[in-house]
């Protein structure tokens, strides 16, 4: 008898999604920044064991769309509460915004089983902890909560056991050997963007998209190309940054972040171009993958 499922996960921005689902896989597949918006697309993560198969989902939190790309990014949230057999919903204990009424009404009245995982309880006090319990109980009566640190791996465990104990009977979906659905210039491209979140303030990381334009493996090397697109000219002269040291230290970062994810050596370009306004632009979201 075999299980299988889609794990989705929910939640509002800078709760822990993406560390969550790191540590649930047990390998470093998101990209993890303070910052909102950290993620832009859904990404499938994949977990084999001898009888079960979970395909766990990362999804955008949950926002009040101000631009098209942002539109886009909600569009995935949609996607996910389509298709889940289990709902984790995430929050923190220091989180103060709650979910739309219509994503909170869907979770309330869906016939597939609610997981609340209440994040960062290794950063605060128990009572406060408790108080958050209680609200989440009043707010979403059907979900289970369970307090976890995802940095911590505090309670993974157990929230490991109950989705294991909920999955439904079914074939795998993926491969046995399968990861994630996406490709290795994904990762790429998502890498070189985490290093930009974290070299670059204010709105730069924000109106920056990046695209893998060559991905050339090699037998000791993997050669690749890629292109950071702005918004506009000041923009770009920000990201290359004088003499271009600002982008050869974004480059070098994530170079050595591709090495250890692939296990081989990399040769990485990176190029700046200016494509105006793309993230209300529906043909420039198209070819970022926003359709």
């Amino acid at each position: 008898m075999h299980k299988a499922g889609f794990i989705n996960i929910i939640g509002c921005p800078n709760v822990g999604k993406s560390t969550l689902v790191n540590a649930l896989i047990g390998e470093r597949l998101a990209i993890v920044t303070s910052k909102a918006q950290t993620t832009r697309h859904r990404m499938m993560g994949i977990v084999n064991g001898p009888d079960y198969q979970l395909v766990i989902s990362d999804t955008p939190g949950f926002l009040s769309p101000a631009y098209k790309l942002q539109e886009k990014m909600m569009h995935f949230v949609e996607d996910a509460l389509e298709d889940a057999d289990i709902f984790l919903l995430v929050s923190d204990v220091f989180e103060k915004i709650l979910p739309s009424e219509s994503i909170l009404l869907h979770l309330k009245n869906t016939k597939q089983p609610v997981l609340l995982l209440l994040n960062k309880i290794d950063a605060t006090k128990q009572d406060i902890t408790l108080a958050k319990i209680l609200d989440w109980r009043t707010i979403l009566p059907n979900a289970d909560v369970i307090p976890i640190s995802a940095l911590h791996k505090i309670n993974l465990e157990i929230v490991m056991e109950k989705i294991l104990s909920l999955l439904p009977i079914h074939e795998p979906f993926f491969d046995k050997e399968a990861m994630t659905d996406k490709s290795e210039r994904f990762f790429v491209e998502e890498i070189i963007r985490e290093k930009i979140l974290l070299n670059y303030k204010k709105e730069i990381p924000y109106s920056c998209q990046v695209i893998v334009e060559s991905f050339k493996e090699e037998e000791k090397i993997i050669r690749i190309d890629a292109t950071i697109y702005v918004e506009r000219d000041s923009q770009k002269a920000i990201i290359i940054g004088h003499q271009g040291n600002a982008l050869k230290k974004t480059g070098t970062e994530a170079r050595l972040d591709c090495e250890t994810f692939f296990a081989k050596k990399i040769y990485l370009g990176l190029f700046v171009k200016v494509d105006k306004d793309w993230r209300s632009n529906v043909k420039s979201l198209k070819k970022f993958g926003f359709h």
